[in-house]
């Protein structure tokens, strides 16, 4: 048998044992709990005794059987019944029952609804009373009547004390559960004096503000929060105290914490303001949230005011790209492929930095493309020799296999190894020094390169922190983004950054997933869709230098015109284009006809923009400027797949 079970059995059986009658009727005037003296007293059937019996149908059957007597009006007489349970109020009566007997009904109200009454069989007692009155000729009737008031008054009163009792037990619970709950809650709730003593604490300051003791009663909140703190919020206790309810937010200089705390006058029972209710919450997250979308808001108008330039700037990066390309095939004098390829080296940079801004309100994507990683230190050694000065040296060591290209972003690779060269200048600072980068590969494993100087090394706290976002040793001259950054696109990359000292110096060492790449050399009839004539020509150069065949268009109605050509197996589209159909709705009307073309589109707007996103959704999109190695990308990853 359960154990809830036998104490319910155990619980009815004491209830029987007692010689009053009892009876718990619910808020719903159904009867929970009785015991058999009361259906004895009552001569009340099984149904009347059974929980859920109905108020009104034991009141009826009462009046039916002459429990009170003659009752001109039975209905009535149990509707005001009723009406009177529902409105139940403690009460103590006695009264004389239809068979000559006395009982005394005591009832009182349970806190959860309903009510508990109890029936006493008094007529011994009163019979008492009167053969006391009847023999004892000695005393007065005036004093046997305050007797009998005496007792009456006295079993009222003890009535009183129960019912006192019940309340008290009703006020604990409810104080208790109160403490609970506001103990539970994710704040601090306090109040303190006129005087600034606490008098009730839900004990949660020490959960809001750590280092601070929980138990502040007694204590002044200078005591209690510290000097710096509480002088914070004395001008807010000061106006609530006159009256004024006040919210602050504060940051606490302890912990760093975000508080929002409200003040609330204790009106008391008078006019007079007794003393200050406090609600403190952290609201730490609440506020970097607020500053986190305040950044986002302003990242968006930038990316919005910038979209209508980047369209053309990336034209032009393109054009200086393509120029720069055709120099190269010239004969040039000694010295001037340095500056070519610093030329180059610079454009892709802004393309970078266009590229950044487009991103503003997106994630940064990496596209790999077969890369021969010597050639591309050695087109990096100028551009990163110019931000030098003459007291620091720079010298690129590579142990790579010429022959071999490997899978790699170079345009973000470039970008990483400035960033930690320029870090390496501002560490060696005005005395100078010298900076190695090395290149080689972990066998079958991993592409290492590694940036060393002979600066005076990483601190400690450099070395726990330097990768996280605005960490910088260099006070308001440095963002702390550089290393950062470094960090987030070889881990895009599938890569890692590890950050050492040297009994030379400081070294940061970049490893990245060695992906050895095949020289693709399948070629393509290219249809060219775009509407400026110097890029276009600028971009066909770039397509015919690897080595494919290309045809141009500068609307979409030509390009319409000329996809039945045999033989045509790549379309690539500007996004904006002169007329009112855009790239987009073109590649989408010959995929219909044409479904075996390839399609990809090229495109200044920003990766949030919701033209170029439907675009993504279907094709390859490159963002401008163009540059030879995403052309070779686009083709080489198509080829792959």
């Amino acid at each position: 048998m359960a154990r809830t079970d036998i104490t319910s059995q155990m619980t009815r059986a004491g209830l029987n044992l007692i010689q009053q009658a009892l009876t718990i009727y619910d808020a719903d005037l159904r009867l929970a709990v009785c015991n058999r003296p009361f259906q004895t007293m009552f001569g009340l059937p099984e149904t009347l005794t059974t929980p859920g019996a109905r108020f009104k149908d034991t009141i009826r059957y009462l009046v039916e059987h002459g429990e009170y007597g003659e009752i001109d009006d039975p209905e009535q007489f149990v509707q005001d019944r009723v009406d009177q349970a529902r409105d139940f109020v403690a009460h103590y009566m006695e009264r004389q029952r239809s068979n000559g007997r006395t009982i005394s009904v005591e009832g009182s109200p349970l806190p959860e609804g309903g009510w508990v009454t109890v029936y006493t069989d008094i007529t011994e007692i009163k019979r008492q009373e009167k053969l006391l009155r009847a023999h004892s000729e000695e005393l007065s009737d005036q004093l046997l009547t305050h007797a009998e008031r005496l007792a009456q008054t006295n079993r009222e009163l003890a009535a009183s004390n129960a019912q006192m009792e019940e309340a008290k037990r009703g006020l604990s619970e409810m104080e208790a559960r109160t403490r609970l709950t506001t103990e539970m809650m994710p704040a601090h709730i306090a109040h303190v004096d006129r005087d600034q003593v606490y008098t009730y604490t839900n004990r949660r300051l020490s959960a809001l503000l750590p280092g601070r003791t929980s138990d502040i009663v007694g204590l002044h909140m200078h005591e209690a929060l510290g000097p710096a703190t509480a002088a914070r919020l004395y001008p807010q206790v000061a106006r609530a105290l006159e009256g004024t309810p006040t919210v602050l937010e504060f940051t606490e200089p302890e912990s760093g914490r975000r508080i929002r705390t409200a003040f609330t006058p204790d009106q008391g029972s008078g006019d007079t303001i007794e003393g200050v209710y406090l609600l403190s919450t952290d609201v730490t997250e609440e506020a970097q949230a607020r500053a986190a979308l305040s950044q986002t808001h302003k990242r968006e108008l930038a990316a919005q005011l910038t979209n209508g330039l980047a369209h053309d700037f990336a034209n032009l990066l393109t054009i200086i790209l393509g120029l720069q390309s055709r120099l190269d095939k010239l004969p040039l004098p000694p010295g001037a492929s340095e500056l070519t390829g610093a030329t180059a080296a610079a454009a892709r940079r802004g393309g970078m930095l266009l590229d950044k801004i487009a991103r503003m309100s997106g994630p940064r994507e990496i596209h790999p493309v077969p890369t021969d990683l010597a050639g591309l230190l050695t087109a990096f050694e100028p551009l990163a020799r110019a931000t030098l000065p003459d007291a620091i040296t720079l010298t690129i060591i590579t142990d790579l296999d010429p022959d071999r290209l490997l899978l790699l972003d170079a345009g973000s690779l470039q970008d990483s190894l400035l960033n930690l060269v320029l870090n390496a200048r501002d560490a060696l600072g005005e005395a100078g020094g010298d900076i190695t980068l090395h290149a080689r590969t972990v066998p079958d494993t991993w592409l290492e390169i590694s940036v060393a100087d002979t600066g005076p090394g990483f601190s400690k706290p450099a070395l726990g922190a330097a990768l996280d976002p605005f960490f910088t040793t260099k006070g308001d001259k440095g963002s702390g983004l550089g290393l950062s950054m470094v960090y987030d696109l070889t881990q895009l990359a599938g890569g890692t950054v590890k950050l050492a000292n040297t009994p030379a110096g400081a070294e940061v060492t970049l490893r990245l997933p060695l992906r050895r790449a095949d020289r693709d050399t399948s070629t393509h009839l290219v249809l060219l869709v775009e509407d400026s004539a110097e890029l276009r020509a600028t971009i066909r150069d770039m397509l015919t230098d690897l080595g494919h065949q290309v045809i141009e268009a500068a609307s979409a109605e030509e390009a319409r015109a000329l996809t039945d050509l045999p033989g045509l197996g790549w379309v690539l589209s500007d996004i904006n284009l002169e007329g009112e159909i855009n790239g987009v709705t073109l590649l989408e009307q010959i995929e219909v006809i044409h479904p075996d073309l390839r399609l990809a589109l090229m495109t200044a707007r920003p990766p949030g923009d919701s033209l170029r996103q439907k675009g993504a959704a279907r094709w390859p999109v490159l963002s401008k400027p163009v540059d030879i190695a995403a052309l070779s990308h686009l083709f080489h990853a198509e080829a792959v797949a």
